[in-house]
């Protein structure tokens, strides 16, 4: 019964998050980066907020009540390293893939000198269906990172569920549905991300928004695994809640803040996440 309950929660927080993410780049087909790039921060703080206020925190007050060993902030510091490096290399493998796509598309279409008369006549033609090209492979890149991020982001929700004695009961509150609704909030602007270049590269509306739900199905996953593995023994709850702490603060200050301040260089993102960092330090103590 307790798998039901997490499977459904991450269900509505990754699919459906990503899914109604996709449906509204399939309807509005273009994104306002002001608005992105203030809820990008803003879940950037209660992210950080829930990860330092409560995730890292809760093995020291299990170290504080004598349930856990005196060098308990050690294993959390060891395992918020080893989730962050995990994020990063996926990150980093997924940039090198991007790449690789990019010189592909290139050198598929080759400019020599007898073709050059009909490069002039039909250049803006080409030079279309080249963007439309490689709007395609972004989403499908986009789509690819997304999932694997999706996959550590679930296991937060997971480790957070496996600190809860009695989930029928208190599915609704505490920190992992707090991060739940958090995690779903973010997936909106990734959906919208990976729909929008599908559909302008030729995918038709219904196939792209399917994709972008699936992308993010490795939530259900990641979830699965951090309750798991947070139900084993205390010392596994540890390394569960610090691996998915690394992992969430990668995409804390690897990706939504810079991709906020990107989107819109302005005062107003760091204003947003300060507010993020409050509402999600209220979120944890109440």
């Amino acid at each position: 019964m307790d798998y039901l309950a997490i499977i459904v929660i991450t269900f509505i927080s990754g699919v459906v998050g990503t899914g109604l993410g996709g449906v509204i780049g399939a309807v509005l087909r273009r994104e306002s980066n002001k608005i992105v790039s203030l809820l990008l921060s803003f879940a950037a703080g209660i992210m950080l907020a829930v990860v330092c206020f409560d995730l890292m925190s809760e093995p020291i007050e299990m170290m504080k009540d004598g349930v856990l060993p005196s060098y308990t902030p050690f294993i959390v510091v060891a395992a918020v390293i080893c989730g962050y490096a995990v994020v990063y290399l996926l990150n980093y493998a997924i940039d090198k893939r991007t790449d690789r796509e990019v010189k592909h598309i290139d050198a598929n279409h080759p400019a020599t000198a007898d073709d050059l008369d009909e490069l002039i006549h039909s250049n803006h033609y080409e030079t279309h269906k080249k963007e439309k090209s490689n709007l395609f492979v972004a989403g499908l890149v986009m789509m690819t990172a997304i999932a694997l991020h999706n996959l550590p982001e679930g296991m937060v929700i997971g480790a957070s569920y496996a600190t809860v004695e009695n989930l029928t009961a208190d599915l609704f509150s505490g920190t992992g549905f707090i991060m739940a609704i958090v995690i779903g909030l973010h997936n909106i602007p990734e959906g919208m991300a990976v729909s929008v270049p599908l559909i302008t590269g030729g995918m038709s509306k219904g196939k792209a928004t399917f994709l972008t739900a699936l992308s993010g199905l490795p939530t259900v996953l990641g979830a699965l695994l951090g309750y798991a593995l947070g139900g084993i023994n205390d010392i596994m709850l540890v390394l569960s809640l610090g691996f998915a702490s690394g992992a969430m603060l990668y995409v804390v200050f690897g990706e939504l803040l810079p991709e906020s301040i990107l989107m819109w260089k302005s005062k107003l993102p760091a204003m947003s996440l300060f507010v993020g960092v409050l509402v999600g330090f209220l979120l944890v103590m109440f």
